[in-house]
């Protein structure tokens, strides 16, 4: 491989992360992936609807699954290995996709310095989301991509990649719609010989494959991406989890994501929006872009790492523009830029990686000691909003455990319709004496942000805070600024 300073480089910085971010970002890093593979590797842990229902790939999660059992095998499953594994072997995919951007942009210095210091793709480099790996292979596919005035023969290999991330995360289509037509645009092959010889035979046998492992996976014939459109897009059920106004991506998600890099990719679509004869890459790129916050801003359901993936098309337009500009730039422009860049990535990377919201994270350690030392006795009761914390990946204790669901109205039979944590938080006190009366069995521990405490003071009163550990400096009315471990008196 070319370029071992490069990557190099590029590995530094995501091992980094996997050792600096340690904070709780969205459920999804672990639910959909790690308490997936530890329930196949070591046949315990919970699954959520979403597996049920059969909308996810087992692709990702199998990847997990692997290295587990490879630990187990070996005798090495410590939970600090169960944790960190994982992270590591998605902050080497990261950091090669990385070195693919640097290769595919041609800009070096930028290019590095751009991709190294996005505060956000270090948040999430080593995430075991799918959002991250989906960005990680789009990344290398981009590379791969026959773009014109590029001196090679036109390569096909990124529409294997596009095929495998667009059956793995269905949205990953709408990011490459408009390249796949821009390639069937500029190819030197006869567009219907393409089609018909490339384009269909590999997205079947991809979509093939997916069909046989993910039916093995689940026990039963099902096609993965057609459940995922139908619950998402037919049937809606994103929006349980909270919508935003049409217009959130363009004036909060995409700036947000981008972060002060969003100031140079200003200026290089104006710059490319004058050009456009001379910049027609860059000009697909934007247009690509354009489609997919279009196509995002219809669907109620909006998040910040939906967005992940338009990342490194954002900043290969930008160090882009950062290389051109800093041909004609003095030596104090050039560094004072770099100098901001650099500062106005570091605030948010530190802040949202190692301090705001790791207290539902941190509180995993003490729990796990807890269970190991006593795991017949110990029942852990979560009373927070679903999904607050990881469970048995970082446990790694088949210890009693509940927690507080929030499964959709699939139906949408009953407007009344109320989820778990929504009947909890409604009335605390009476949910607690239907699920665990005075004189029937208690939990030996609660865990339980410090806001809920006095709330439910009746309960409370048989128990001691043992841990408190700091999670948020900004509380709600359901999350608050530690997390709580309370033992049962007398337990």
């Amino acid at each position: 491989m070319k370029n071992w300073d490069v990557f190099g480089i590029f590995l530094v910085v995501r091992l980094i992360s996997v050792v600096f971010v340690q904070t709780f970002f969205v459920p999804d890093e672990y639910w959909q992936s790690l308490e997936v593979a530890h329930n196949i590797s070591f046949g315990y842990g919970y699954l959520t609807w979403e597996w049920k229902a059969g909308i996810r790939s087992y692709i990702y999660p199998l990847i997990f699954s692997a290295l587990y059992t490879i630990l187990k095998l070996i005798q090495l499953d410590d939970p600090i290995f169960l944790i960190y594994g994982p992270r590591l072997l998605q902050a080497i995919l990261s950091a090669y996709a990385d070195l693919c951007f640097y290769r595919w942009s041609g800009t070096r210095k930028w290019a590095v310095f751009s991709i190294a210091t996005s505060w956000f793709w270090y948040y999430m480099g080593s995430r075991t989301l799918i959002n991250s790996f989906e960005t990680a292979l789009s990344t290398i596919a981009l590379s791969q991509f026959p773009w014109l005035g590029k001196e090679k023969d036109e390569s096909l290999k990124f529409i294997w990649i596009v095929a495998a991330v667009s059956v793995i995360r269905p949205t990953a289509a709408i990011l490459w719609l408009p390249l796949c037509f821009y390639h069937l645009f500029i190819t030197k092959y006869k567009k219907s010989s393409l089609i018909i010889s490339r384009y269909i035979p590999i997205a079947l046998i991809i979509l093939s494959l997916s069909v046989l492992l993910d039916s093995l996976a689940h026990g039963s014939f099902i096609v993965t991406p057609y459940e995922f459109l139908k619950f998402n897009v037919l049937k809606d059920v994103g929006s349980w989890y909270g919508s935003q106004p049409w217009f959130w991506y363009l004036s909060v998600g995409f700036p947000a994501v981008l972060g002060i890099h969003f100031l140079p990719f200003v200026l290089a679509t104006l710059v490319i929006i004058k050009n456009r004869a001379s910049h027609p890459n860059e000009l697909v790129l934007l247009s690509s872009i354009v489609f997919s916050l279009t196509i995002y801003s219809f669907l109620p359901h909006k998040e910040f790492r939906f967005l992940l993936p338009l990342l490194p098309i954002a900043l290969y337009v930008s160090s882009r523009f950062l290389s051109a500009w800093s041909r004609k730039a003095n030596t104090w422009r050039l560094w004072s830029v770099a100098l901001i860049l650099f500062l106005g990535n570091l605030g948010p990377a530190y802040y949202l990686g190692y301090v705001h919201q790791r207290g539902t994270l941190d509180v995993m350690e003490p729990l796990r000691e807890i269970a190991s030392r006593n795991p017949n006795s110990s029942s852990f009761l979560f009373l927070m909003p679903c999904h607050s914390t990881p469970l048995f990946s970082h446990l790694h204790v088949n210890v009693s455990a509940r927690f507080l669901t929030c499964e959709p109205n699939f139906n949408n039979s009953d407007n009344s319709y109320t989820d778990e944590a929504d009947q909890f938080y409604n009335n605390p006190n009476i949910w607690l004496r239907k699920n665990y009366p005075p004189n029937g069995t208690q939990p030996s521990h609660i865990i339980c942000f410090d806001v809920l405490k006095p709330v439910i003071s009746d309960i409370m009163s048989r128990y001691k805070t043992t841990h408190e550990i700091p999670h948020s400096s900004f509380a709600t009315a359901r999350v608050g600024y530690n997390v709580l471990i309370n033992e049962r008196m007398g337990n």
